[in-house]
């Protein structure tokens, strides 16, 4: 089965990620294109403004490994599910869907790419009295001391049993991890796709546990 190419020249194609699930951009495909994607698995576009095959990475180096490619029930759009190798756009975002139209301030999904994000803005325009801004300079020692401390409290809240208690230690120890990972470069979706790739989430969204992982 393939797309209908004849009823549409040009296809859409949605890429996702294949560990986070975040969809990462939409561009759109023709026969051609299609074809060098089932023989180089890596995406391959056709670029509207330049009327062009557009190889993704190519000049970027951001490329896309197909992992699995799906056709919806007319055979008129693709689902192109891809291991990312850097960003997808050519911002830098990691997804090029980041400008929000209509939000909820009450939606937390994103909460710990918001607060990297923060922390990472603390260290590109510096605020004084802040707290993050002192743990950046400090560096890696006290980073690392403030990690420590942080388990320990952690783990004395959860033998108390006093759950708001620990809802607040574990919240304090995931900051100052994410203060870590912006010390060493570390990115949130690096982690994400780590995660990814040590559990398959089946459609039912039963973890199977994978050899020599979790």
């Amino acid at each position: 089965m393939k797309p209908d190419f004849e009823k549409m020249e040009l296809i859409p194609a949605i890429i996702q990620d294949f560990y986070t699930k975040k969809v990462l951009m939409l561009a759109y495909v023709n026969e051609e294109s299609y074809n060098y994607m089932l023989e180089k698995n890596e995406t391959c576009f056709y670029s509207r403004s330049r009327k062009e095959l557009w190889h993704k990475g190519e000049t970027s180096g951001h490329y896309q490994k197909i992992k699995k490619m799906s056709l919806d029930c007319d055979r008129d759009t693709l689902l192109i599910e891809v291991e990312q190798i850097g960003v997808a756009c050519h911002t830098g975002s990691y997804s090029c869907f980041f400008n929000e139209i209509i939000t909820n301030e009450n939606d937390y999904n994103q909460i710990i790419k918001e607060v990297y994000e923060m922390i990472e803005n603390r260290r590109n325009n510096p605020k004084e009295g802040s707290y993050t801004n002192y743990l950046l300079n400090e560096g890696v020692d006290k980073i690392c001391k403030k990690i420590g401390e942080e388990a320990t409290e952690t783990v004395i809240a959860a033998k108390n049993e006093d759950k708001d208690e620990l809802i607040g230690e574990i919240s304090d120890l995931a900051y100052h991890v994410l203060v870590l990972m912006l010390d060493k470069d570390i990115k949130v979706e690096e982690i994400e796709r780590k995660l990814g790739e040590r559990h398959k989430i089946e459609g039912n969204k039963k973890i199977e546990h994978q050899k020599g992982e979790y």
